[in-house]
């Protein structure tokens, strides 16, 4: 094969003999005539342009300006008949009468207290039909190795598990002689449920036709007004709309099925947060009659006397910032004395009645015999988790040395949070004091089980509160759909099952 010769640069034409001779300036003028025509046609096209989107822009204008025209005269017409509404008020009558600064500022209150009530009720009212279905869908689920069987309805739900004991001390009242099984041991009785809620529902329940209903409207009438306490509580360390949130996160809660069943927890946290409000404005007055109720109600009010020995020390330290008046040093110590009175109460209360001073102790031990039957009849402080710890860790197959870290760590950890957390710690000290307060009582008193999670219940406060401290849109949306899928796990399990020791609200 012949070689192949590449080509030299010597042997590429030169770029000279590719023109034509002559013709060089036909081609710039060409040139210069086609980028004019261009140009030109590129003026007139932005000219085009222009005129259509300025059309576009006034007839966008136009239209949003119709709409907000529509809109200013739909609240104009809505405001217009605002005056003649309010004309009808003797309130305001006077106020325009008198002229009087002060009568101004309780309408502004008035109207206020009207906005915020309106609001939390929209949000209750939500929360309650939310809070039916999940009910409802739970009696469908029920089947005959359920605690309510394969029929239940709603109704079986609401005076189910508890409530039923509520309902049988309002039927029956309390025995004079402790019941007893065959190895001599107390057995559950009525002397473990306080009378007020009982006895109300039976009171209401008359008229309305059965002791379930009574019990039901209590529940919700006082969710609701606790609610609106629970508003003004948060109001006063969070705006407006963060408050509306918390109350959100409240009446949706995981164990938000309490506010429309026949338990006490409803009227006891109605108590409560009226008496917290009363404290964080030093209106100490208020609180003797509310310490009185929740002991009648239901078991805690000895949580609420060891809050208030630490809000006087912590009044006592701050007294420079704020100054501590003998009439409330006075209060505070007539208080918790009162605190401790009526948390003692009940038990001297069954003892006097059966003859025996234990009755109540030993009634409260006999619901831990579901758990070990083995169960010491001897109460002692803090025995209840010092027991349950080898209990749970047996059920979960952990070693009991591990179910102890578990329950040091969760102890650091709340405390941790108690004390540093910066959401926590914006909902003040006070609500951090109660919050403090009932876990040491519950880690005193309590075995824990599945009802811990409704016990957890008088905790709302500062809770809801601090998890509506950040703003952000998903975050709150996030918290009150994982509140409701809470809400449907434990209803699911305790009134849908129902069907086994751990599945008990």
């Amino acid at each position: 094969m012949p070689p192949i010769s590449l080509p030299t640069p010597d042997a590429r034409p030169a770029p000279s003999s590719f023109r034509v001779p002559g013709h060089g300036r036909a081609w710039a003028c060409f040139v210069l005539i086609g980028a004019a025509l261009l140009a030109a046609a590129l003026w007139a096209a932005g000219g085009i342009g222009r005129e259509q989107a300025y059309a576009e822009v006034a007839a966008a204008a136009r239209n949003a300006a119709a709409l907000k025209v529509a809109l200013l005269t739909a609240e104009l017409d809505k405001q217009r008949s605002l005056p003649f509404v309010l004309a009808q008020d003797s309130e305001v009558r006077t106020a325009l009468a008198t002229g009087d600064p002060a009568r101004y500022g309780a309408l502004n209150l008035k109207f206020e207290a009207l906005s915020r009530d309106t609001g939390a009720a929209v949000i209750y009212l939500l929360a309650r039909v939310v809070t039916t279905l999940l009910m409802v869908a739970a009696a469908a689920a029920s089947t005959a190795s359920s605690r309510f069987g394969a029929h239940a309805t709603i109704g079986d739900l609401a005076v189910g598990w508890d409530a039923a004991w509520y309902w049988f001390t309002a039927l029956n009242g309390y025995p004079v002689h402790l019941p007893t099984n065959t190895a001599g041991l107390v057995t559950e009785n009525s002397w473990a449920f306080m009378p007020l809620y009982a006895y109300l529902a039976q009171g209401l329940g008359t008229a309305l036709g059965g002791w379930g209903a009574g019990a039901v409207a209590i529940s919700l009438i006082s969710g609701y007004l606790a609610s609106i306490v629970l508003f003004t509580i948060t109001r006063m360390r969070l705006d407006e709309t963060s408050s509306m949130w918390a109350v959100a996160f409240f009446a949706s809660g995981p164990l938000a099925a309490l506010f429309q069943v026949g338990y006490a927890e409803s009227l006891f946290l109605l108590w409560l947060f009226l008496a917290l409000w009363a404290v964080l404005r030093r209106r100490y007055g208020w609180v003797y009659p509310l310490i009185i109720l929740m002991a009648a109600t239901r078991p805690g009010v000895l949580a609420f006397a060891l809050f208030l020995g630490l809000h006087g020390i912590v009044r006592l330290v701050h007294r420079r910032a704020e100054p501590l008046r003998g009439r409330d040093v006075a209060h505070i110590l007539s208080l918790g004395a009162l605190g401790v009175v009526a948390g003692f109460a009940w038990q001297f209360i069954a003892g006097w009645v059966t003859g025996n001073p234990n009755a109540y102790l030993l009634t409260e031990l006999s619901w831990r015999r579901n758990w070990i039957a083995d169960a010491s009849p001897h109460f002692a402080p803090f025995d209840g988790f010092a027991v349950a710890v080898p209990f749970w860790s047996t059920q979960w197959g952990w070693p009991a040395a591990v179910g102890f870290v578990v329950l040091a760590l969760a102890l650091v950890g709340i405390a941790t949070l108690l004390l540093f957390e910066p959401h926590v710690r914006r909902m003040g000290v006070e609500l951090r004091l109660w919050t403090a307060s009932y876990l040491l009582y519950l880690l005193a008193v309590f075995f824990p089980q599945s009802s811990i999670f409704r016990l957890l219940v008088p905790v709302a406060p500062l809770t809801a509160g601090a998890l509506a401290v950040a703003r952000a849109w998903w975050w709150r949306v996030g918290v009150l759909l994982v509140c409701i899928a809470l809400q449907w796990l434990w209803i699911y399990n305790v009134y849908g099952l129902a069907n086994t020791f751990w599945r008990i609200p």
